[in-house]
């Protein structure tokens, strides 16, 4: 793990804090695009709540709890309570990796038509690296998350209603934090410093919370 940085959840949320400011890149929400934050918060939600809510319900839960500002929140259909966490560490730099996984709206990029409705059960993946990462180094690190999640989705056998193999699920999320200390990392891809770490950690947590998924719904 990364010292500082506390990693929770529970039935409500996965809850991501840091001593002192993280540097953010994410498709979150509230908050989403790059940014800075002390909390990142993944809400459990139902499936059919009202999106239009959740920037206040967000807001009550970090209240209510105490999370420091400022802070980025997005939501999931999936049982926050069994996110899966790993960790992976080489030459200096840590990534924790921190997935929450439903699987009832499997979806192929390019090939599932347009959305009627955007329901909310979701992968999202949380990121944090103990390191200071570059502008084009976080954009590369959420390629290099993308690809990893596509790629535990094919290997699991996950396939589309039209028996196209899944890339993913209608409303994924992807946030990565650095802790903007440590080693400077100019890239993120696959075979990078930096990039290797988070994808070593998000395939441990990502295989895991997939198999518990399937195991539980099939």
């Amino acid at each position: 793990m990364i010292p500082g940085v506390s990693v929770t959840a529970d039935n409500e949320a996965v809850l991501v804090v840091a001593p002192s400011e993280l540097q953010v890149v994410s498709s979150a929400t509230v908050g989403g695009g790059f940014a800075a934050a002390r909390s990142i918060i993944n809400l459990h939600v139902a499936t059919d709540f009202a999106h239009d809510t959740l920037p206040g319900r967000l807001a009550s839960l970090a209240h209510r709890r105490g999370l420091p500002t400022p802070w980025v929140g997005l939501a999931t259909a999936a049982w926050t309570a069994k996110a899966r966490i790993a960790s992976e560490g080489t030459r200096g730099i840590t990534a924790v990796a921190v997935v929450t996984v439903g699987l009832t709206n499997p979806v192929a990029a390019g090939i599932t038509g347009l959305a009627v409705a955007v329901p909310a059960s979701t992968i999202n993946t949380i990121v944090v690296v103990d390191a200071a990462v570059d502008t084009s180094a976080f954009v590369n690190t959420v390629i290099t998350v993308t690809e990893v999640k596509t790629s535990v989705l094919a290997a699991a056998g996950l396939r589309c209603a039209g028996g196209e193999v899944a890339t993913g699920t209608s409303t994924d999320a992807v946030v990565v934090a650095a802790t903007g200390r440590g080693p400077v990392c100019r890239f993120g891809g696959p075979i990078s410093d930096l990039g290797w770490v988070v994808a070593r950690a998000v395939r441990a947590a990502m295989e895991d919370g997939v198999c518990l998924w399937l195991a539980e719904n099939r």
